[in-house]
């Protein structure tokens, strides 16, 4: 929610140039860039540290999303540790398809699970560039983002009491669910939408991966997928009926569907463990323009949502962040205030990109489970495609890897 302007504050009003909503990646780059540029902010963020460090999310990074986080100083672990994947696996039609896109591109991916980046960007941020986070705060509000003089309100979890700050601008990083989208004026701003009508079960499994990359099943029964997280950790998708329970997949029931629908010719046994985690996903996407109001800058997820069909989401996040990290450190530092200006533009460029490339990558995932056999027809098309036309192949490598985006 957002108010025209702050209750009265409990204490001494606080300042700082720049209010950050969200300790994510890409509010936590954003903090990391400006303390960088030894620019002062503030984090605010409603959950715990440990929470934040722990939560399970995303885990595959584009090349060009780790070399803007190096550049950055903010890949060191990531490039000791991250496992680099080379190539993904079709299996359609009862047959096994490895795609090289490395061998097309030169380029790979990086699998570096969401939490073990996240814990680097907040030491970095709080522990080695002396940045203000304050963890579990309640009641967050943003105010006055049309005048000079925005704030941020908030309640302190160890006192209770109201807390102000004043700021230039507020970088709003705090995901779909947060207050800081709330905060755009409405007759400012459009936000389109779309729903895939199907459902993801969304799996973590205490069992290594069953193969050395990422494996994509396009079957009649729905979409299966493997996403390899550590050497000890798997990440499965199931389709299922949006809305879904949970409940309706106990353990034999998803392994007996992802050996079906992983199944292929020659392939080894899935190497199967304990479900630590189940919840059911509803695809759909969202975006926001501009953006931008005020001094009110939207980033990662409060600004777009990108379905984890093509694995774009926390690339996205990082892509805003280190424009909009940049951006503030050239207004603040040198009155420089082009990068502001053209900040949301630049970022919806490859947001509409990769959304559409997610609509595209949707109808492969799904159509041979649609129930008509046209779009069934025309799914085996588009996969047989990808292994017979160079040209095919090429343009997806790009689209899957991000290098077509060069903004």
């Amino acid at each position: 929610m957002t108010q025209a302007s702050p209750p009265p504050d409990s204490g001494a009003p606080q300042r700082f140039p720049v209010v950050v909503v969200g300790a994510g990646p890409a509010g936590l780059t954003v903090g990391n860039i400006l303390r960088a540029a030894a620019v002062d902010c503030l984090v605010l963020e409603t959950e715990t540290r440990e929470f934040i460090e722990q939560r399970p999310r995303a885990g595959v990074i584009e090349e060009w999303a780790v070399r803007g986080l190096e550049k950055r100083g903010l890949a060191r672990n990531l490039l000791d540790r991250a496992e680099l994947h080379s190539a993904c696996e079709f299996r359609f039609d009862g047959e096994r398809y490895r795609f090289p896109y490395a061998e097309l591109t030169g380029s790979h991916h990086f699998v570096y699970p969401q939490p073990l980046l996240v814990t680097d960007l907040v030491r970095e941020y709080a522990d080695v560039r002396g940045g203000q986070i304050r963890f579990g705060v309640r009641d967050v509000r943003v105010h006055d983002i049309d005048s000079d003089r925005p704030s941020v309100s908030y309640t302190c979890p160890e006192t209770g009491e109201h807390r102000i700050v004043h700021c230039d601008f507020v970088a709003g990083c705090d995901g779909a669910r947060g207050v800081t989208r709330a905060a755009l004026p409405p007759e400012q701003v459009r936000i389109a939408r779309h729903d895939y009508g199907i459902g993801w079960l969304a799996l973590l499994a205490e069992a290594p991966p069953s193969a050395d990359g990422v494996l994509f099943g396009c079957h009649a029964k729905g979409f299966a997928g493997q996403m390899p997280r550590s050497p000890e950790v798997t990440r499965y998708y199931l389709q299922c009926p949006p809305g879904d329970d949970p409940e309706n997949w106990p353990h034999e029931r998803v392994w007996a569907e992802l050996r079906e629908r992983l199944g292929a010719s020659g392939v080894p046994p899935l190497t199967e463990g304990r479900l630590i985690e189940k919840r059911v996903l509803d695809m759909h996407d969202y975006v926001v323009e501009p953006m931008v109001s005020g001094r009110l800058f939207l980033a990662g997820d409060a600004a777009h949502l990108v379905a984890p069909i093509a694995a774009k989401g926390m690339n996205l996040a990082l892509h805003d962040a280190f424009l909009l990290g940049d951006a503030l450190v050239a207004q603040l530092t040198s009155g420089d205030d082009s990068g502001l200006g053209g900040y949301a533009q630049a970022c919806l460029r490859r947001v509409w990109d990769y959304q559409e490339f997610s609509q595209w990558l949707s109808e492969v995932y799904h159509g041979a489970a649609a129930g008509d056999p046209f779009r069934a027809g025309t799914t085996l098309a588009r996969l047989r495609r990808l292994f017979t036309s160079p040209a095919a192949a090429a343009a997806f490598a790009e689209q899957y890897l991000g290098t077509a985006a060069r903004y």
